[in-house]
């Protein structure tokens, strides 16, 4: 599907290739690219055929590319399942940024770049009409920004999961510190290179980007290293979380072996007794033998349950 926003004459005109003619500022978003309607972008615009063939692919690493008339820029996100945070979607977002137009291709539907669309239509000198380049950092915050939520929200459940694992550590709690270790992990691969990304468009001098839009890329990249400190102290209470879940479960282990041990060592003086009392001799059959064997079956367990306490083992 593509779709063309047109700033002509202070107004925002949307519609479809119809658009593509009429001079003006344009940002043209294709959702779910094909090879026909890439080739006929390439031929209008003169879009680079390596940048073409890595928009119809998808799994690009976070890149720049410049190329004689436009820059190339491969930019990526995530959304998160509402109900299982570990449930994460790849958003994977590539711009061809020329001096007046803005391509933005993507496989999938972004909440953020709908918000972007109405802006631009609400208030299109404030977009459009300052560039866009202004267009490219609305986007690219977007996409950065939709990642804070996700962290959020990781770091709320390592809380609880922190909380839980003390009050009655389970086999499940240990599932669960994977899968979000694996979450984790795979953002952090994802947002690392990024950052080089929008360092290079912060700068001044690239072409395509004006001198009064480099510091908001700039700002984009300070939410980048706070996401990436974000990512490093949920690693941190990851391992604590690990930790403490390792330290229950032996402590658990270490309170089982004390109890069985307690109750081993009070019934091997009791096997002793009875083995010996139950011996068939004529002395030992005797009445007042009987009642030894009685009294020290009794008073042995309790003498030393007594113990147990005084020591304090129970």
């Amino acid at each position: 599907m593509l779709q063309v926003l047109l700033l002509n004459d202070g107004l925002v005109l949307s519609g479809g290739e119809e658009l593509l003619d009429r001079p003006g500022r344009k940002w043209i978003d294709i959702l779910q690219p094909t090879e026909e309607v890439m080739k006929r972008l390439g031929e209008r615009y003169g879009l680079h055929r390596l940048a073409i063939e890595d928009c119809l692919h998808l799994d690009q690493r976070p890149k720049l590319e410049e190329y004689p008339n436009h820059q190339f820029i491969v930019l990526q996100g995530f959304s998160a399942n509402p109900q299982n945070v570990c449930e994460l979607t790849l958003h994977e977002h590539h711009f061809f940024l020329g001096p007046d137009w803005l391509i933005s291709v993507h496989e999938l539907p972004f909440p953020g770049m709908e918000a972007v669309h109405q802006r631009a239509r609400a208030e299109p000198e404030a977009s459009l009409g300052r560039g866009v380049d202004v267009l490219l950092y609305l986007l690219a915050d977007a996409l950065v920004d939709g990642n804070f939520p996700i962290l959020d929200r990781f770091n709320d459940e390592l809380e609880d999961l922190e909380s839980s694992i003390f009050e009655n550590a389970q086999p499940e709690h240990l599932q669960r510190i994977f899968a979000l270790k694996r979450a984790l992990v795979m953002v952090r691969r994802v947002l690392s290179p990024q950052r080089d990304v929008l360092g290079l468009l912060s700068r001044r001098g690239i072409p395509n980007v004006s001198e009064r839009t480099a510091p908001y890329f700039r700002d984009v990249y300070d939410h980048l290293v706070r996401l990436y400190e974000q990512i490093d102290s949920g690693r941190d209470l990851l391992g604590n979380v690990m930790d403490g879940y390792l330290s229950m479960m032996a402590n658990r282990t270490n309170d089982i072996t004390k109890q069985l041990t307690i109750f081993s060592t009070i019934f091997l003086p009791l096997s002793f007794i009875t083995g010996f009392f139950g011996q068939n001799f004529d002395f030992l059959s005797r009445h007042t033998f009987f009642w030894l064997m009685m009294v020290s079956v009794v008073a042995l367990p309790v003498g030393l349950m007594f113990w147990f306490k005084r020591k304090r083992w129970i």
